[in-house]
């Protein structure tokens, strides 16, 4: 089988884009995991399908990790989710709306970047008591669209993100589903900077867009700076994390700001 695909990236955050709005496809999540194999793939963090809305939604987003498991939410795979199915519409407007497992969210074209209305996060835990060795650092917990563990650190650059970030993934704090984990540090009020272990790739990525909403929040929370917040990401960007906090303290109207870029299309045999 010849599977035409589309290759984006959201601040570094790389992905496989394939139209599947006649549901011709039924791809395996073998066959996504070797489409997103950096060595005899494609090469991607993840695999996002197109597929036709069932609410009333302009489209249906279908996201997939690295692994070829279906995850809920991908925040930079929205803003690219959005860029994308834009230029499928008639005139492609400034908006476009999408159904997710997370819900339904709305992607805007701001200039040259997209703009993703966030779900509004729950379960959030301040200080979980959870720890792991080696990490000095107070683990905070946010469903951002999926789980995320947020640890300030002092020393950003000198974290073991990798082995941390895997221990955080299995702890049996956040079993069964686990989380992703996210590694942040202040540069000024407002403005931090974050690493991110993603589960479902099993590595550190260059950005993750639910991840960066979790640590803005949390920063929020812990310092009160206000929205918006200023995130700096590995893969060299900087986005923009906006918010509302409601009376009772949960937050609303949650935004993340950023770049999503077509990189190449082609045909891979399957």
């Amino acid at each position: 089988m010849l599977l035409h695909f589309y290759k984006m990236n959201g601040a570094g955050n790389d992905f496989v884009v394939v139209d599947n709005r006649d549901l011709s496809l039924a791809l395996t999540g073998d066959q996504i995991a070797l489409l997103c194999d950096r060595h005899r793939g494609i090469g991607a963090d993840g695999l996002l399908a197109v597929e036709p809305a069932e609410h009333g939604a302009d489209f249906r987003f279908r996201y997939y990790n690295a692994d070829g498991g279906e995850a809920e939410m991908c925040g930079n795979g929205a803003r690219c989710f959005g860029r994308f199915t834009a230029a499928l519409l008639p005139g492609e407007p400034e908006k476009v709306t999408f159904e997710t497992i997370a819900g339904t969210l709305a992607a805007h074209l701001v200039d040259d970047d997209i703009r993703i209305a966030m779900s509004d996060p729950k379960d959030l835990r301040l200080d979980t008591g959870a720890s792991v060795p080696g990490l000095d650092a107070t683990l905070h917990f946010l469903n951002t669209g999926v789980p995320h563990v947020v640890a300030y650190v002092d020393d950003l650059a000198g974290t073991d993100v990798f082995t941390h970030g895997r221990a955080i993934r299995h702890h049996e704090a956040f079993a069964p589903s686990g989380t992703n984990a996210n590694f942040a540090t202040v540069l000024a009020p407002g403005h931090i900077a974050i690493r991110t272990y993603e589960r479902g790739v099993e590595d550190e990525t260059l950005a993750c867009g639910t991840g960066m909403v979790a640590c803005a929040l949390v920063h929020h929370l812990l310092t009160g700076a206000p929205s918006p917040i200023q995130v700096d990401v590995k893969g060299g960007d900087t986005l923009e994390i906006g918010f509302e906090t409601a009376p009772d303290g949960s937050f609303r109207q949650v935004t993340l700001t950023g770049p999503a870029d077509f990189i190449f299309e082609g045909d891979i045999e399957i």
